[in-house]
Order: C-alpha cells, then sequence, then structure tokens
C-alpha cells in the first residue's frame, strides 16, 4: 500500500439520505476529499456526484473496491450488508481506513469477525458513532474530564422523537434499539465508562407498521460504583402525527456530587439542523452557566467522525471511535435485547 495523502481520496459506498445530507455536507465544509462513489443504484449515486461535485461514479460497489487510488472507505449501507463489504476491502489490501455506519454488525459475534478481519489487514477501522460528536456531548465531555461535576452519581438521556424508520428495519423486525438507543446507549459509555449490567424493557409503538418488538426502551445501567444511567427512547411521544400537540425533544442530565449539567439535543427538532444547547452549575454558583457551542449535530458531527479517522491515519493513531472499542456498544445493544426478551438483568461480560 502506498504512503497516505495528505488529504487522503475517499470513496463513498452508499448514496441515501445520510451520505447526501449529512456526510458529504460536512466533508465539503471540512475540506475533504471524497473522490469516487458507488452504490446498489447507479443513478443514485450519479445524482448524489453531481449534487457534491464527486468526480468518479463507479459502475459497481465492485468496480469501486477495485479502485486502487481508493484511500479511505465511507460506508453506508443496511447493517446486514455492511460486514461482507468491510470483509471485501479487507481482501483486496488497499484502503487504510473504513469508517463503518452504527450499527457496525446486527450482534457481537458478526462485529467481531469484522473487527479481526481489519486488524489483520492493516486497515484502521473506525465506527460512525456521531453523537459522541454533537457539540453539547462534547461540551458534557468535557465537563466530566476536568471534574467540575465532581463524580457523577446519576445520569438521564430522555428521547421524546419520532424519527424515520429505515427500510432495512422491517427486513430485520427492530425498530429503536439498534437505530436509536444504540446513540444514546454509547453515549453513556463515552461518558461515564462501561456498565456492570444493563436491565431493558420494551413494548412496541403503535404508530410504526412493521412487526417489532422495540419501540418504546427503557434501560438501566448498572454500574460496579453505584452509579446509575436511565436512557428512555419514546418513539410515540405521544399522539403527535395523529393531531395532538407535540413535546419532541431529546434531553440528558448529568448529576454530580458538585454540580448538574443539562443538554437538549437539536437533532429531532424542525430543522433538524437545529444547534444543541447544555447548561451547567456546581455548588456556590447563583445561576447556570449557558456554554457557547458552535455547530449541531446534524451535518457537522459526521465531518468529526471522519477526522478522527483521517488524523489517526495520519499520525498512525488509534481513532477515538475505533472498531475495537466498539464492541463493546454492539455488546451493550445484544445485552439490551437479550434483556427485552427474557425480560432480566444481563451482565455486559455475557456478551463479552
Amino acid at each position: 500500500m502506498s504512503d497516505l495523502s495528505s488529504n487522503p481520496r475517499i470513496g463513498i459506498i452508499g448514496s441515501g439520505f445520510i451520505i447526501n445530507d449529512c456526510h458529504l455536507p460536512a466533508y465539503r465544509k471540512q475540506g475533504f476529499n471524497p473522490a469516487a462513489i458507488a452504490s446498489r443504484t447507479k443513478v443514485h449515486a450519479e445524482k448524489v456526484a453531481s449534487t457534491h461535485n464527486i468526480a468518479t461514479v463507479h459502475d459497481s460497489i465492485d468496480n469501486l473496491l477495485d479502485n486502487p487510488t481508493i484511500e479511505v472507505l465511507d460506508i453506508a449501507v443496511p447493517p446486514q450488508h455492511q460486514p461482507a463489504l468491510i470483509r471485501a476491502a479487507c481482501q483486496r489490501g488497499t484502503v487504510k481506513g473504513i469508517l463503518a455506519q452504527k450499527p457496525l454488525a446486527l450482534d457481537y459475534a458478526e462485529a467481531l469477525s469484522v473487527v479481526q478481519a481489519c486488524e489483520a489487514a492493516g486497515i484502521i477501522l473506525a465506527v460512525n458513532q456521531n453523537m459522541r460528536f454533537d457539540p453539547s456531548v462534547v461540551d458534557a465531555s468535557t465537563l466530566l474530564k476536568s471534574g467540575r461535576l465532581g463524580s457523577p452519581i446519576f445520569t438521564t438521556i430522555d428521547m421524546r422523537g419520532i424519527p424515520h424508520w429505515q427500510p432495512w428495519q422491517e427486513e430485520l423486525q427492530s425498530a429503536t434499539l439498534k437505530i436509536m438507543s444504540i446513540h444514546h446507549l454509547d453515549c453513556i459509555r463515552h461518558w461515564h465508562g462501561d456498565p456492570e449490567a444493563i436491565y431493558c424493557s420494551t413494548r412496541s409503538d403503535p404508530r410504526t407498521t412493521f412487526p417489532h418488538h422495540d419501540g418504546i426502551c427503557t434501560s438501566i445501567l448498572e454500574y460496579a460504583n453505584g452509579f446509575r444511567a436511565t436512557i428512555i427512547d419514546d418513539v410515540w411521544t405521544g399522539p403527535a402525527h395523529e393531531g395532538c400537540p407535540g413535546d419532541i425533544r431529546i434531553e440528558y442530565r448529568i448529576e454530580g456530587t458538585d454540580g448538574l449539567a443539562i443538554g437538549e439535543i437539536g437533532w429531532c427538532q424542525d430543522p433538524y439542523t437545529t444547534p444543541s444547547s447544555l447548561r451547567h452549575a456546581v455548588k456556590g454558583d447563583e445561576e447556570f452557566t449557558q456554554a457557547k457551542l458552535k455547530g449541531s449535530w446534524f451535518p457537522d458531527a459526521f465531518g468529526e467522525t471522519m477526522r478522527d479517522l483521517l488524523n489517526a491515519l495520519g499520525n498512525s493513531t488509534t481513532p477515538m471511535l475505533n472498531g475495537r472499542d466498539n464492541l463493546k456498544t454492539i455488546a451493550l445493544v445484544e445485552a439490551a435485547v437479550i434483556s427485552s426478551q427474557e425480560k432480566r438483568r444481563v451482565r455486559l461480560d455475557e456478551i463479552l
């Protein structure tokens, strides 16, 4: 493999909303170099290429994978198809890095196999857990690391939002845990480390027509030191699409021994590019401090996930969103699925 260029040539696999409206606008804003694109339907790839000035549209995904000038792959396909594409790239051994979508795979065993394949091929794998780069989440991470809030006692993430389900979810008969809860479970891991166990209770969502068990999800994460976190993923949020006034929001609270941080995520607002917010206070403050944040989750965080990978490639380091770390997020999602189905507390080490 040749030395990595100063602005690596990125090959895009996929041409849906997440590529057209999130990845590519953020990449152009950051000055990255998306050089080629391919998808299952060439006409869709051509449309995205025209919109975002991508020079090369390949006739097929295999043709893009065979392109020896591509240094980094950005894969955005349904999770049941993603592992095969990653393995195909590993077999060719031409790219230096891969940015994959979440979920990396549908279960822990498959995700582990993908991570091992990339490690064996010498390819750096990162997973697009982009909520970590929401500006509010980034500032909350800084507060925690600085110790300003003291020792964490209790954290909550409360989502009252109505996502747009993807067509592939109907095939898998899965709604919330692998597409929305995975963001929040990963965020708790990012802030507080790995829990000892999880208890997850679910029910179906009345609005979602395809068969599923994981519509409305409530998770309790237990830590050995006594810290607790809860996540409510409410995709019903009342009959907001059926004529009732809505209260659409994602709010989090981080409560520590010395202070409190309260954030609101802008993504579920209209427009989806609405900035997030964060306010925080500690013992002795007379009022909350409002954080001065720049950018929004959509699309800005998607530029940061690619930057995380490119910086790692350029400096021969490990990206924060590396595949090996993401295995613990996949394990936590799998533990949540088992917990909801078997109606019991599931330890993370049962999966790992």
